[in-house]
């Protein structure tokens, strides 16, 4: 399997493409090649104005599946989603790669955004024939059922270590088919991201194995539940 991942920090953040690398390997046996084209505060109109890094990315890197994410916070207009996403998805199409849409999730203190954000990827999904991974709608039910579980790193914006376990979790189940995940490992990543680090440059942890930590066995359980 080779997957392409397109989008922001709600992509990169704790190395989630890795973490959902591992959960595919646990899970078939096999490693996925896994790739990401993922920028801070990037949105698709930018990832389109870049369209040749787009475009040779999708044309010739053989892909079985592309998953594209729009930015989160604040969501842009749906007409502006629609019109670059279905631009960037024409190219998966001509390559023989099937679309992904990533749903991504309200902030937590803004919930009823949510609502909004799944009627619009839900309708995008349905109109380019891709397949939907329905990360904010499963960020919202673990908030309302499992408030312990803290999805959010300190801005309430972006996931923590145990969200990106859920994201990458949902990516597993969804492009593997695989509905019994009690097989995926209870470890994550952590890489505590600092924005503001040395001479202002954002800071992460440069070593893999300082990055992993376990997670709590109880909640990686239940997000295993969330995630099909």
């Amino acid at each position: 399997m080779r997957v392409l991942f397109i989008g922001n920090s709600h992509t990169y953040f704790n190395d989630m493409p890795h973490t959902f690398s591992a959960m595919v390997q646990s899970l078939t046996g096999e490693k996925p090649e896994v790739t990401m084209l993922a920028y801070s505060d990037r949105d698709l109109a930018w990832h389109r104005e870049e369209y040749f890094a787009v475009r040779f990315a999708v044309l010739y890197g053989n892909y079985d599946f592309c998953v594209l994410q729009q930015q989160a916070h604040p969501f842009p207009e749906e007409q502006t989603t629609f019109e670059n996403a279905k631009r960037i998805f024409r190219l998966c199409e001509g390559a023989g790669t099937k679309p992904v849409v990533y749903m991504t999730w309200a902030m937590r203190d803004q919930p009823e955004v949510t609502a909004q954000m799944s009627d619009c990827y839900r309708r995008l999904a349905a109109e380019c024939d891709a397949l939907l991974a329905p990360v904010g709608e499963r960020f919202a039910a673990v908030q309302k059922d499992h408030p312990e579980i803290d999805l959010f790193w300190h801005d309430g914006a972006h996931a923590s270590c145990y969200g990106d376990y859920l994201i990458a979790a949902i990516f597993a189940a969804l492009l593997t088919g695989k509905r019994d995940l009690s097989a995926l490992p209870d470890d994550g990543v952590d890489f505590q991201a600092d924005f503001e680090g040395e001479n202002g440059l954002p800071l992460a942890l440069e070593s893999v194995e300082a990055a992993r930590v376990q997670l709590n066995p109880a909640y990686t359980k239940i997000l295993r539940g969330y995630a099909v």
